[in-house]
């Protein structure tokens, strides 16, 4: 079975390095996001509304759902967990979706375009925010936190110690996703993988100086809600309830990394 992945957020081009079956599944992990994007950007002409933006993103989602069901291949939307209001963890499969921002509104859309379709070969993936190897920082909410840690020049920054979150490795995901497919049951429409170690932004930053062994003093905790009319609506804790993606027994488990020893070792090469 070849699995086709839409949504991720990292490129890892170490994933076509594999010699057995996943590489074909790598590839087209990849070369998919890619094409998504692509169609996506050409059909939305610069300084269109971005509700226009987020319809042409769900109309492709629905039109990959429908050309799901005469292919082979089993496709995975992968979407985040901002899909809830984060004032309920931990969130199973079936809870109830309530996303507060349009980021979160935008994938729940995807969700329902995707599963409606009927006949589909997809499954919806929820994760969580993701870390790992990737061309810039920036490309990660995570990653760009080295930058801030790393900015010695007297600059201060005000860090979010308010909001948990669940920082995953989005070669876990990959690794997952590539073992799942040779799982010989029916799968659910939906799956959750996160990892379970919480973190606030402000206590990532900590990991990063602990490991790097630079100050912190420059990085100030703000433990207040986001508030003000341009502040960004953010869920508290959005925690992905994993144990029924857990009960697939896929080989290998969840193949989860601990955040500051995936870290520890990256960053000492």
């Amino acid at each position: 079975m070849k699995v086709v992945v839409t949504g991720m957020d990292l490129f890892h081009p170490g994933l076509n390095e594999t010699k057995d079956g996943s590489l074909q599944v790598h590839l087209e992990f990849w070369v998919q996001r890619s094409s998504a994007h692509s169609r996506i950007q050409g059909l939305t002409p610069l300084g269109s509304p971005i509700h226009e933006s987020v319809t042409v993103c769900k109309n492709w989602i629905s039109e990959m759902g429908k050309k799901s069901t005469l292919s082979s291949t089993k496709s995975s939307l992968t979407v985040t967990n901002y899909v809830f209001d984060g004032t309920s963890p931990p969130y199973t499969p079936s809870s109830s979706t309530n996303p507060l921002q349009l980021y979160g509104r935008s994938k729940r859309d995807g969700e329902v375009a995707v599963l409606g379709v009927d006949g589909a070969k997809v499954i919806v993936l929820r994760v969580p925010v993701l870390y790992g190897p990737a061309p810039q920082n920036s490309d990660s909410a995570i990653n760009i936190l080295l930058d801030v840690v790393q900015d010695q020049s007297g600059k201060t920054y005000k860090m979010d110690h308010y909001a948990t979150r669940y920082p995953t490795n989005v070669l876990d995901i990959a690794d997952f996703l590539v073992r799942l497919t040779g799982l010989k049951k029916p799968i659910p429409p939906i799956l959750h993988y996160s990892s379970d170690e919480p973190f606030t932004k402000y206590e990532i930053c900590l990991t990063f100086a602990k490991i790097l062994g630079l100050p912190h003093k420059h990085i100030i905790p703000d433990a207040e809600p986001p508030s003000g009319e341009g502040a960004t609506t953010r869920p508290r804790d959005c925690h992905l309830y994993t144990k029924e993606t857990e009960d697939l027994a896929v080989d290998g488990g969840l193949g989860l990394s601990l955040f500051e020893e995936w870290w520890t070792s990256y960053l000492k090469k």
